[in-house]
């Protein structure tokens, strides 16, 4: 299942409107903050889906029958770019396991790249519920390896992906690549266009030098 959320007036589009603006984008200390913003939302969003309990919990004057969450998820991010948003999941699902993936473009003299991935930090995955994020999900190619390589640590319930942009291309790749019926989408708007050097258009530019300044 594919849920767009910026299908609905919220916030949520007030915040990638800014993301996207190139005035905007000037200041990196808001451009970070509207990640994790948008990260938030995202969490609050799929705690929806998520399994529920009740506890009786003792206040000051009695007790009182709450819903809480019945687990925590695992939340894994694509480093570097993730990490503001990372933040925003995590400020939500306080108490969550965490991951963090190392991947990135390696680029070929003719034009085409091929991802690598060097690294992988990441708890036990065996019939937990995984939260995997990437800002931008553009070829989609990320997000597949990336999740083939944290099947290495266990085999999820149910995996959550979340990115905040993503190209049509990126999306019918992640649905052709893995497990029918393991996995929720949870999109903040997707684009037509996808470049040959892999970059969504309109988009937003490069997440990651956005948030961190410009790498070599």
């Amino acid at each position: 299942m594919v849920h767009i959320l910026g299908n609905q007036n919220s916030l949520l589009n007030q915040y990638i409107a800014e993301a996207r603006d190139i005035e905007i984008q000037k200041d990196s200390m808001r451009f970070r903050k509207n990640m994790e913003r948008l990260g938030e939302i995202f969490a609050y969003e799929i705690s929806k889906q998520l399994p529920w309990e009740e506890k009786e919990v003792v206040t000051s004057l009695g007790e009182a029958n709450c819903k809480v969450l019945k687990e925590q998820p695992v939340i894994a991010t694509i480093l570097r770019a993730g990490l503001p948003m990372h933040n925003g999941l995590l400020n939500f699902f306080d108490q969550a396991e965490n991951s963090f993936i190392s991947a990135y473009r390696k680029h070929h003299k003719n034009g085409s790249f091929t991802i690598q991935i060097e690294y992988a930090s990441c708890p036990s995955l065996d019939n937990k519920i995984l939260i995997l994020s990437d800002p931008m999900l553009a070829t989609g190619g990320s997000m597949v390896l990336t999740y083939k390589e944290l099947l290495s640590k266990g085999k999820p319930a149910h995996t959550h992906i979340v990115s905040i942009l993503a190209s049509v291309e990126g999306v019918e790749h992640v649905k052709k690549h893995m497990p029918s019926g393991s996995f929720t989408m949870w999109l903040g708007a997707v684009d037509d266009e996808l470049t040959a050097k892999g970059y969504i258009v309109p988009g937003l530019g490069d997440a990651g030098d956005l948030a961190f300044g410009n790498k070599l």
